[in-house]
This record gives C-alpha cells, sequence and structure tokens, in this order.
C-alpha cells in the first residue's frame, strides 16, 4: 500500500473513492498519485505464473485497473490529469464513495498473513455454478447460514430443496438464464402431492 497521512481531517470523516486505470497501469499510477501527495491504497495478491522453463512469483492489483484513493476530493483535477487514469468512478452526479468498513476489511486481509486473491462478486440469492470439485457444472443458489456457504438445488416440479454445503472459491455466478416461458398447467397438476 502506498499511502500519505492526511493531517487535516480525522480518518472517518475522509472518504474512499476509485479510480479506474488503464489495463496494468495500476502500479505506476498509483506512485504517480503517491507523489502528488495523495493516500493511496493499491491492493496487490501474490499469484505464482508457471512456464515451461521457470515459474515466477508476481504481485498482481487485487482490483485489476482499479485503486483507491483516501480524500483529496477537492484536488480531483489532478487525479484526472494524471497518465494512465480512464475515469474516476461517479454515482449520479457525485464521486461514488466506498463505506469505511469495506476499506478497512481489505486493508486488514492484505496487511495480515491470510491468502488473498481476486474471487467473482456474489450475493446471497444468486444463482452459481460450481466449478470444482464433486459437484463440478452443478447449479444452485447460493445462501448462506451462520459463517457457511450453501448452495440450494431444487426439484421444482416437487417444490422441493436441498441444501449442500460447498466452499465460496468453488462457485462462479451464471448467466442470466432467459425467462422461462410459461406453461399453462391443468389444475389437478398443482394438487398433486408425493405420497409418504
Amino acid at each position: 500500500m502506498l499511502a500519505i497521512d492526511n493531517p487535516v481531517a480525522a480518518p472517518s470523516e475522509v472518504p474512499w473513492w476509485a479510480i479506474y486505470t488503464r489495463h496494468q497501469h495500476e502500479k505506476v499510477v498509483a506512485e504517480m498519485l503517491a507523489a502528488k501527495d495523495f493516500e493511496v491504497f493499491l491492493p496487490l495478491y501474490d499469484s505464482t505464473r508457471r512456464w515451461k522453463d521457470r515459474s515466477k512469483v508476481l504481485s498482481l492489483p487485487l482490483f485489476p485497473c482499479y485503486l483507491f484513493v483516501h480524500g483529496g476530493l477537492d484536488r480531483k483535477l489532478q487525479v484526472v490529469t494524471t497518465p494512465g487514469i480512464h475515469m474516476i468512478l461517479y454515482r449520479g452526479d457525485h464521486v461514488a464513495t466506498i463505506p469505511q468498513q469495506e476499506m478497512e476489511a481489505i486493508q486488514r486481509a492484505v496487511e495480515g498473513s491470510y491468502r488473498v486473491e481476486p474471487h467473482p462478486f456474489l450475493r446471497c440469492g444468486m444463482r452459481v455454478r460450481v466449478v470444482r470439485g464433486a459437484l463440478q457444472g452443478v447449479e444452485g443458489i447460493l445462501v448462506r447460514k451462520k459463517n457457511l456457504c450453501r448452495l440450494i438445488l431444487s426439484v421444482e416440479m416437487l417444490a422441493q430443496s436441498v441444501a449442500v454445503e460447498v466452499h465460496a472459491a468453488d462457485v462462479e455466478p451464471c448467466a442470466a438464464p432467459a425467462a422461462p416461458a410459461v406453461i399453462a398447467l391443468p389444475r389437478i397438476a398443482a394438487a398433486v402431492k408425493p405420497a409418504y
């Protein structure tokens, strides 16, 4: 993390905001902004790349093409005129700010002794596909129960579901399926109940 302390305001009052950079320009842009006295956070992770004759550990951005700035919103012009920057992220007419607790969580994970790596964005209730293990290729709905991720598998005709524990790193978001065609079922089918 490249950082310059801001003595003017308390850290909880100063917002974090994000910058979108050119591909593979995150480190250079972070260094240039730090040289302009911005407090910059560029979270990195180590990735081992293997070739036929060698392997090498690279430090790569955890969020490709993004880096974060703490405070300094009054100096946006100095940011956007920095080579390698595409834009500042906005929400409507205002710079999109990032909650302090989200940035602190990322900082603590990167600075700790944890193995950190990029992962597709997942939201509870999202349709996901298992990408490794015995359930590879299976699709279901992701839910959380306590600290565990579970994949909900359903038999729609029976209106019954089962839950199986999965590791969050073993799933990826599915593309949104096309809306199913509406099929008119006879009234009797709705009254069918399984025999026990």
